[in-house]
């Protein structure tokens, strides 16, 4: 099992999170990332941008974090 590839944003202010994680998308074009953070704003902006580039999105809470695991299948 391959590991899934992490973007921590934790104690980074806007828009760094939402242009690291849409570098990411780019990058990957489709797969599964993770991305760790303790903003909410930037977890409503990438959960805004998810949505938008049509990406999933599970969230996964932790204390004062939150993981999120973004996956896209590949076009066929």
């Amino acid at each position: 099992m391959a590991l899934t590839e992490r973007i921590d944003v934790r104690g980074l202010s806007c828009p760094q999170p939402l242009v690291l994680t849409r570098k990411k998308m780019k990058e990957l074009g489709a797969g599964t990332f993770e991305v760790i953070g303790d903003s909410a704003t930037a977890r409503d902006n990438i959960y805004r941008l998810a949505r938008e580039k049509a990406w999933d999105i599970k969230e996964e809470r932790k204390e004062d974090e939150f993981i999120l695991i973004l996956s896209k299948s590949k076009d066929i």
